[in-house]
């Protein structure tokens, strides 16, 4: 399946697609932004790339959520200034950051870490220390990987559970979204009940380590 590794976004506008290369061992730093979008996972595999112009984070996301796969993502009709304001936003957040994931080296996914506390959450449910939330969209692709979805879904929560602090992990995708609530399941997540955010009904879940473990098999994800 490869190796998976995560770094910042670059949204810098003259940054061409470079980027910083991923961190020590993969891991993302402490938060340090924030911001609202909403989950969904429909690809399963890195967007292939054409010609001499190596894309732009900001591009690759555009081409991303905006691909009828990604409709849970309720960005569908967003331009591209659009999303550079989203992500730039959420750079700036003390309570939300967002992580470009790559597979072999390549950009094939999008994962984001929020403090349910502050962000998302805020009054529809009561927070538990080491409470992180996440949502996570991989690439569509013509040419599915089979796995590949669930093997980056394992990543994120491999990610997520490589902070000692957190204790567990907290999603809250459409009650429509029949593949994520799959996926979800898969890695240890179990549904306690909906709830009415502003854009959807949702079904809150939650995942502790211990669950994220036994359901995984202590399976380790190629770094």
């Amino acid at each position: 399946m490869g190796t998976f590794s995560f770094r910042p976004l670059d949204l810098s506008p003259t940054s061409g697609g470079e980027t910083p290369p991923p961190t020590s061992g993969g891991h993302a730093p402490p938060p340090t932004s924030g911001g609202e979008t909403t989950p969904t996972s429909d690809g399963h595999g890195p967007t292939p790339t054409s010609g001499g112009h190596a894309p732009s984070d900001a591009e690759l996301l555009h081409r991303w959520v905006t691909d009828p796969k990604a409709a849970f993502w309720m960005m569908q009709d967003a331009k591209l200034e659009d999303v550079e304001r989203e992500y730039m936003r959420i750079a700036a957040h003390e309570h939300h950051d967002a992580f470009m994931g790559l597979h072999d080296g390549e950009p094939a996914f999008l994962m984001e870490r929020y403090d349910p506390r502050h962000v998302e959450l805020v009054g529809l449910y009561e927070p538990e220390p080491g409470d992180v939330g996440m949502h996570f969209l991989v690439a569509p692709t013509g040419t599915p990987i089979h796995g590949f979805t669930r093997a980056v879904i394992t990543a994120v929560m491999r990610e997520l559970f490589a902070d000692p602090a957190t204790r567990r992990v907290v999603v809250e995708p459409d009650v429509g979204n029949k593949a994520v609530h799959a996926l979800n399941e898969a890695v240890g997540f179990v549904p306690e009940r909906e709830i009415q955010k502003p854009e959807k009904r949702a079904l809150l879940s939650f995942c502790t380590r211990e669950r994220f473990e036994a359901a995984v098999g202590g399976a380790e994800v190629p770094r």
